[in-house]
């Protein structure tokens, strides 16, 4: 009775060692005393005890974290730069037999990437091109980790921090801009309302009564508020004029 115990409980024993259940996101790299034999799953597979050992890989897209770090520019301008990229194992063989810690790796050799790219672009170029680099940055480190199975699927830069007299002097820079365009706007403004102040007179200098008409429509506008304005129409000051030349001719005689 007791044989018969202790063998149902070794028997038990070995099938819950040979019994393993893969997602449908994993994969099982199968090792036969130590030599690779294939990848199995998703399911359930059968291992046999002892003899052949399991070892799990995710296909799911990971996100990475890269951590920020100290990066100088081509035109020597010291920032702060982090990123984060994403990526899936494609071969979960390579991913094991490759290399120890694939994860561990495409972080390492994406700070040096960034390091790398980032460091041949100027700081306009980093901030007006940051799709390309991406794209550069995301080439490069994928070109390294296809002999691991990995493939990465994007890079993105989400954060440059600025020196204090950096951000000052573009600070500068965006204001003396804007008034640069404010006083551009000002001065085709005035260029048009010239333009049509030169059309309107000559319009009313083919038409005489349209002068008078005016002058009586902007007397009859300042009228409207209670005011001490004196107003001189044009043919009035000729008259004076005249008057005053036929006194200095009656002098002179």
């Amino acid at each position: 009775m007791d044989t018969s115990v202790f063998v149902i409980a070794i028997v038990v024993a070995l099938v819950s060692l040979s019994l393993r259940v893969v997602k449908e996101y994993d994969r099982g790299v199968i090792f036969f005393l130590g030599k690779y034999t294939g990848v199995r799953g998703p399911g359930l597979i059968i291992l046999i005890p002892v003899l052949e050992q399991m070892t799990r890989a995710t296909l799911r897209t990971i996100t990475m974290n890269i951590p920020s770090q100290k990066i100088i520019t081509k035109d020597n301008v010291s920032i702060d730069i982090s990123a984060v990229a994403y990526y899936h194992i494609v071969d979960p063989a390579k991913s094991v037999l490759a290399i120890e810690n694939v994860s561990s790796a495409i972080n390492q050799i994406s700070q040096t990437t960034v390091r790398n790219v980032v460091g041949q672009f100027s700081l306009d170029q980093l901030l007006s091109q940051t799709g390309d680099i991406n794209a550069k940055i995301k080439d490069v480190i994928d070109g390294h980790t296809e002999p691991w199975g990995a493939q990465v699927t994007a890079v993105e830069i989400k954060d440059i921090t600025l020196p204090d007299n950096m951000q000052r002097a573009m600070a500068k820079e965006a204001e003396a801009e804007r008034e640069r365009r404010a006083k551009i706007v000002a001065a085709e403004g005035e260029f048009q309302a010239a333009v049509k102040l030169g059309e309107a007179a000559d319009i009313i200098s083919q038409h005489p009564v349209a002068l008078q008409l005016r002058t009586l429509q902007t007397m009859a506008e300042i009228s409207v508020e209670k005011n001490s304005t004196i107003i001189f129409p044009a043919q009035f000051m000729t008259t004076v004029q005249e008057a005053m030349k036929m006194i200095r001719a009656d002098g002179a005689t």
